[in-house]
């Protein structure tokens, strides 16, 4: 049975359709909170914009669920005499996919439409056959002849541009849009959210739903909201890829395939015991789940809240995520389900003051 449902899921396209680029999250964090409201006790936001909810505030023992909010961007870079738009990345935006694609650029005057130019295949030959897009020759077409006809537009150097796609459901088995990296795991913590309150759950320690900024760049957001809340156990959800597609080695990447559950996490910022857990409510609860591993770090916000505040409990649970970084990132709605189911359970066999030490512990003496 689909734990979403078609409240939920029209708030889940309208936020997946909004652009949220890393440091200009805003709007998206005001439609996630407005979201969000009905189900919790309080919520606040931080000076870069990382938002949050609180359930049952006040406890001594703190629990939170994060996802990030941030959706990778370009930033305009240069403007030529003749009214061509260079561009940098803000986050893993891929240079390859950037061609033909319309977008948006984001300024004081509003949206300015504009597209990713690129020569035409009739004129690429002999030595501009190989020509490939770079972050170095990709640019911007906005239908202007000069730099002071796009600067007339209201366009400067720092404008943040997004791409234009937007929510579609697959075979009625996919989502499909841009940002679902890692927006779908802010969806996640609040539908979370959502059943705690419908369900009437009375937990003993405080949650915090937390749908942080910044991730994209190097877990910036989940940094800083980490020393504010200074949790005692981290529950954590961003995407990890779905292997099983062509020109990807599973030997390589790792073997995990959208449809079959979220995937969780071996590595040293994920804290075993509190692993051990996530990995028992799955079994008890019959939620399917994969395993991979992570060497060194996770490249998730699951490392900034385990490294903080002299070290949190930390874990991470992945959604396997087809065509990560592209317009067109594709997941499970099954796998979104079984990500909330998890998480849900998870809580509900945390105690509060639960100490996830280990054998080594000296109470246990």
């Amino acid at each position: 049975m689909s734990i979403i449902n078609s409240k939920s899921e029209a708030f889940l396209e309208n936020y997946l359709n909004n652009a949220s680029p890393t440091g200009f999250e805003w709007k998206g964090q005001e439609l996630w909170i407005e979201y969000l409201k009905p189900y919790i006790d309080e919520w606040d936001v931080d000076d870069y914009g990382t938002a949050y909810g609180i359930i049952n505030p006040g406890k001594d023992y703190r629990v939170v669920i994060e996802g990030h909010a941030d959706e990778i961007s370009w930033f305009v870079h240069h403007i030529s005499s003749d009214g061509f738009i260079n561009v940098i990345r803000n986050g893993g935006s891929d240079h390859l996919i950037a061609p033909s694609k319309r977008v948006n650029i984001h300024t004081e005057n509003g949206i300015v439409k504009g597209i990713f130019g690129w020569p035409a295949i009739h004129v690429r030959k002999g030595e501009d056959a190989k020509l490939t897009p770079k972050v170095e020759n990709i640019f911007i077409d906005v239908g202007a002849s000069s730099k002071e006809e796009v600067e007339e537009m209201g366009i400067h150097v720092g404008c943040v541009i997004t791409y234009e796609d937007e929510f579609m459901v697959l075979n009625d088995k996919y989502y499909v849009g841009r940002a679902l990296d890692n927006r779908m795991g802010g969806f996640c913590v609040a539908e979370v959210a959502r059943l705690v309150h419908e369900n009437k759950v009375d937990l003993p320690f405080s949650l915090y739903i937390v749908n942080s900024v910044q991730e994209e760049i190097g877990l910036r957001g989940a940094e800083m909201i980490a020393e504010r809340i200074k949790p005692n156990v981290a529950i954590v959800t961003d995407v990890t890829h779905d292997t099983h597609t062509p020109l990807i080695d599973k030997k390589k990447i790792g073997d995990v395939k959208g449809g079959e559950g979220p995937s969780v996490t071996y590595a040293p910022a994920v804290q075993n015991n509190l692993l051990k857990k996530v990995i028992a409510t799955a079994k008890a609860n019959g939620i399917p789940f994969q395993r991979e591993a992570a060497s060194r770090s996770t490249g998730t916000d699951t490392d900034a809240f385990a490294y903080s505040n002299s070290g949190v409990p930390s874990c991470l649970i992945s959604l396997p995520l087809r065509y990560m970084h592209t317009t067109v990132e594709m997941a499970s709605k099954d796998d979104v389900n079984n990500v909330i189911n998890l998480i849900y359970n998870t809580l509900l066999n945390i105690e509060g003051g639960e100490d996830f030490r280990s054998f080594y512990n000296p109470a246990n003496k």
